[in-house]
């Protein structure tokens, strides 16, 4: 090779981000197994690039002793005249493969700091088997059945936000990059997308609980007194919510506001139903929810969906009681392992017969005021 062509090597190397001297390496072996070839060579041969002058000569590898573990070779000289045309066609291809395989490189490099992000794509092709996304020119990611809500179908060039979970080099060493549109964190994603102060961290989602394609919740906090967690993620007239909820085709989120008492909590989490009162027993993580009776359905949600996520989001195990049910059962006080929290008006829960609830408030700890509670233990 003349230097001009190790100039234009050294400059596509820069180029590329590639490593001359592994691209001049890689020259040298495919040269050497290509003159093994060519001349029918009865030993090994070694090809030497010199790094300034390109100047190109074989020798071939003779055994002259040594052991079997440790043989000698003596090399014998034996470049050909048409050396440039045979190293031109070989550089080529060592080039062009140094080249994909950085590409490669650089790509699995880049996407693999990226897990748990965000990306938007344009679906390629969807089948039974996965659904092909470009994420850019010369990168595509995977969406695996198993990765895509139930309700969702794809259209070809529809785009679609999903969540980076794994990017790993496949047998050919291509990077393959795995997505997911039912991962809890791809809401956290899209919120920060789409409210500013999560952005920004002056609100932070705290948890996230969801059935992917049918119902979500997400508790969030402040970090800035005065400011309405709730509220920020909602946006005005539920604009940025809805923009969630359309991105995730058509599911409905329940955004409630964190507490650090596990009561309040349990309490808030089991929206839109109104709780009256909550037993927390931290011996065995259990919450005891008290609700009126024509909030009991709502409490526990169809198919106990709303109960479900309730748990999953507070990490509480929840038992939902009606008012009728907290009586006959016999509540009464709650033990010294139990804090009860007032989450409706702190009235007496006792009902008379006509249907008429007593006015009296709740001894501290207590579902009932202190004449009804002595009934409920007798």
């Amino acid at each position: 090779m003349s230097s001009e062509l190790m100039d234009a090597l050294r400059q596509l190397a820069r180029e590329k981000n590639i490593d001359e001297m592994v691209i001049l390496d890689r020259l040298e072996q495919t040269l050497a197994s290509s003159y093994k070839k060519t001349l029918d060579l009865a030993n090994d041969a070694r090809v030497e690039i010199d790094r300034e002058t390109g100047r190109i000569r074989v020798f071939e590898l003779v055994p002259v002793g040594g052991t079997e573990e440790e043989p000698v070779f003596e090399e014998s000289d034996i470049t050909p005249s048409d050396i440039s045309r045979f190293a031109a066609q070989a550089a080529k291809q060592v080039i062009t493969q140094s080249i994909r395989e950085a590409e490669r490189d650089q790509i699995f490099r880049e996407y693999a700091d990226r897990i748990g992000d965000s990306i938007t794509g344009t679906v390629q092709q969807s089948d039974s088997r996965y659904t092909l996304i470009k994420i850019r020119e010369g990168v595509e990611a995977l969406l695996p059945p198993e990765e895509q809500p139930a309700n969702e179908r794809y259209d070809h060039n529809q785009r679609i936000k999903a969540l980076i979970i794994d990017v790993r080099k496949t047998a050919s060493n291509e990077p393959s990059i795995i997505v997911s549109r039912t991962h809890p964190n791809l809401i956290k994603r899209l919120f920060e997308l789409e409210v500013p102060e999560i952005y920004d961290g002056i609100v932070e989602i705290k948890s996230v609980a969801r059935e992917p394609g049918m119902r979500s919740k997400v508790a969030v906090s402040s970090r800035e007194s005065g400011l309405d967690p709730v509220g920020a993620c909602v946006g005005p007239k539920g604009s940025r919510v809805r923009m969630v909820v359309a991105e995730l085709h058509g599911e409905r989120i329940d955004v409630i506001p964190w507490s650090d008492d596990p009561a309040t909590f349990v309490g808030n989490a089991l929206s839109p139903a109104k709780v009256s009162n909550v037993l927390i027993n931290p011996a065995d993580h259990t919450a005891t929810v008290i609700v009126p009776d024509d909030q009991l359905s709502l409490a526990i949600g169809k198919e106990g969906q709303n109960a479900r996520l309730a748990a999953k989001l507070t990490g509480w195990r929840i038992d939902i009681k009606s008012l009728t049910q907290a009586i006959s059962s016999g509540l009464t006080a709650a033990t010294s392992s139990e804090q009860k929290v007032e989450l409706g008006d702190g009235r007496c829960i006792h009902v008379t017969e006509d249907g008429i609830r007593c006015r009296n408030q709740c001894v501290p700890g207590s579902l009932f005021c202190r004449i009804h509670e002595e009934e409920a233990g007798a």
